[in-house]
C-alpha cells in the first residue's frame, strides 16, 4: 500500500473514531435530557396525588402546574435540540465512514493493479525467455 493511501486511511480512521466519540457524548446528553422529562412527569404525578389527599396542596396545585409546564417545555426543547444534534452527528459519522471505505477501496485497487502489473511483467519475461530458448535451441 502506498504511503499516501496509508495516510488517508489513518486520517479517516481518526475522524471516524472522533465522530464516534462525539456521537456517544451526544447520545448520553440526550438520555440525560429525556430522563429530566421523565423526572418532571413523575414529580407532577406526586404533586397531583398530594393534592388529592391534602386540600392545602390542592389549592397550590394550579400554580405548581404552570411552573411545571414551563420546566417541561424547556426540557422537551433540550431533548429536541440534542436529538437534532444527534442526527447531525450520525450523518457526519456515516459520511466519514463512507469516505474511509472509499480510501480503503482505492488503496486495495491500487495494490491489486500493482500485483497484476507485476504478474504481466513476469509473464512477459517468461515468454521472452521461451522465445529465446526456441530461437537458440
Amino acid at each position: 500500500m502506498t504511503a499516501w493511501a496509508q495516510s488517508l486511511i489513518r486520517i479517516s480512521n481518526y475522524e471516524v473514531e472522533t465522530l464516534q466519540k462525539r456521537l456517544a457524548e451526544v447520545a448520553a446528553r440526550k438520555a440525560e435530557a429525556e430522563m429530566r422529562v421523565a423526572v418532571l412527569d413523575a414529580e407532577v404525578e406526586i404533586e397531583r396525588q398530594n393534592a388529592r389527599l391534602d386540600p392545602t396542596s390542592g389549592m397550590m396545585l394550579q400554580a405548581y402546574l404552570k411552573g411545571w409546564a414551563l420546566k417541561r417545555a424547556d426540557a422537551e426543547g433540550v431533548v429536541a435540540a440534542v436529538a437534532a444534534e444527534e442526527e447531525g452527528a450520525r450523518d457526519a459519522l456515516t459520511s466519514a465512514f463512507e469516505e474511509l471505505k472509499k480510501f480503503e477501496h482505492v488503496a486495495e485497487a491500487t495494490r491489486l493493479s500493482k500485483l497484476l502489473a507485476a504478474a504481466k511483467r513476469e509473464t512477459a519475461a517468461f515468454d521472452e525467455m521461451g522465445l529465446r530458448r526456441r530461437a537458440g535451441g
